[in-house]
């Protein structure tokens, strides 16, 4: 599995204004200051210091009225944003080398924990991923001890397995042109939800590709439209699970 869609896009403006953490062993970013209600955001692999992901936590806060955390999934290595508009940086940059180091095995016990770790502190946690988090979303919707509800953009890495095994609520933000949840996957989706006996929510946004909701052009007038509808339809999911 390689993809271009994986290691572009574009980085977005704006000043963050949440604060450095650490959550168990691992640094993390957290917006906002509910006692009640979590997000935790698991990111592609652009990690949690890219600045588009620490401006969508600090949207999700302030909307879903609720405390978000965006911990480090990759013990510290992040992928160059410069890579995002660099097609020398983004050539450079080995992809599969970086799943091999992180894959599911090695990186699913980490993620498992910190949702366990919020879920002692909050009453309600939901979770969504982008990209890379997609699968994990999917690993967590599995135990409703683990999680409340999940939500993804254009997932990767995930299985049909880890689908059938969804128990929590579930919103899935598809974008037409994606390399890793395929037609195939998307189609699966649709067919098998319906029969899992729990909410889902299934958005599609046409005329965009994967990594749209991360790392989409806000200058392009399709992208910062389908970039701001997958921000409000999470939080209307968030609003519906976290209170």
């Amino acid at each position: 599995m390689s993809c271009e869609n994986c290691k572009t896009g574009f980085k977005w403006n704006g000043t963050a204004s949440g604060k450095e953490i650490t959550l168990n062993n691992a640094k993390a970013y957290v917006a906002g200051d509910s006692k009640d209600a979590a997000i935790l955001i698991l990111t592609d692999i652009f990690g949690w210091t890219l600045p588009n992901i620490r401006l969508i936590a600090d949207h999700f806060a302030k909307e879903s009225q609720a405390t978000v955390y965006v911990p480090d999934l990759f013990e510290g290595e992040v992928v160059d944003p410069d890579a995002l508009s660099d097609p020398e940086k983004a050539k450079n940059f080995d992809l599969m080398g970086f799943l091999g180091r992180h894959n599911k095995e090695i990186r699913w016990p980490v993620i498992k924990e910190h949702a366990q770790t919020l879920k002692k502190q909050y009453k309600k946690v939901v979770a969504i991923g982008y990209c890379y988090g997609g699968w994990a979303c999917f690993k967590l919707g599995a135990d409703p001890q683990l999680i409340d509800a999940i939500s993804m953009a254009h997932p990767s890495l995930v299985d049909k397995a880890e689908i059938d095994a969804t128990k929590v609520p579930i919103q899935i933000l598809a974008a037409e042109n994606d390399f890793a949840y395929t037609e195939e996957l998307k189609k699966y989706s649709l067919e098998r939800l319906p029969q899992l006996n729990i909410p889902w929510e299934y958005v599609y946004f046409p005329g965009v590709q994967h990594g749209f909701a991360a790392r989409g052009n806000p200058n392009d007038a399709t992208q910062k439209a389908a970039l701001e509808k997958a921000k409000r339809d999470a939080v209307g999911f968030f609003q519906e699970y976290l209170h």
